[in-house]
């Protein structure tokens, strides 16, 4: 969810957490360029159709940005999430909301690159978002190492947003394509990966 266009009227620099335990929480940000929370009501839509299957869930936050994401898991139930983001400025930010909230034991951070992180580590998720930089090929890479890798568990979810007119070809082909909308310039889709 960093480095692309900020949303029109997006409040710059600031997330809230819209349910859960925090809901209602807000949480600030760092200025890097392009960097932003996906939108509430993204997030709404997303996290009704994550529902029945967040509580207790192993959650990998790839791109993690702003941590609107991980963060939203978290307050809704999850058991751990995995935050995920190059960035050393918003690594040091997501450790300061993960010492507000006091889940040092439930947020790990990794300051490498989605990939990097996918081709070093091997606990299966049972949800996973991938939400990169638009526009730049990553969106399916990172499906594809994700499947070759063997890092989801048996009947997991894949969220993954993407520019509305980006391609996707070359998703693994076993992915069952669960949910998917739009909104403005916006396209997210929830995947469910059966057992092998």
């Amino acid at each position: 969810m960093n480095r692309k266009a900020r949303a029109p009227g997006a409040s710059s620099g600031q997330l809230r957490i819209i349910g859960g335990r925090w809901r209602g929480r807000k949480f600030r940000f760092p200025a890097v360029d392009g960097l932003r929370p996906t939108t509430d009501r993204i997030r709404e839509t997303l996290f009704n159709w994550l529902a029945p299957d967040l509580h207790q869930a192993r959650v990998a936050d790839l791109y993690s940005g702003s941590g609107a994401l991980g963060l939203e898991s978290l307050s809704r139930g999850a058991a751990h999430c995995d935050f995920v983001d190059a960035n050393a400025r918003v690594i040091k930010a997501l450790g300061g909301h993960r010492e507000t909230l006091q889940i040092e034991s439930s947020a790990t951070l990794h300051q490498l690159t989605a990939e990097q992180f996918l081709r070093t580590t091997s606990t299966p998720w049972d949800i996973v978002f991938v939400d990169p930089p638009f526009g730049e090929g990553m969106a399916v890479a990172c499906c594809q190492l994700l499947e070759a890798q063997q890092l989801l568990a048996d009947d997991s979810l894949v969220y993954l947003e993407t520019a509305r007119d980006e391609r996707i070809d070359g998703l693994p082909e076993r992915w069952q394509l669960h949910r998917d909308k739009s909104a403005g310039g916006v396209a997210y889709r929830l995947f469910r990966v059966p057992p092998r």
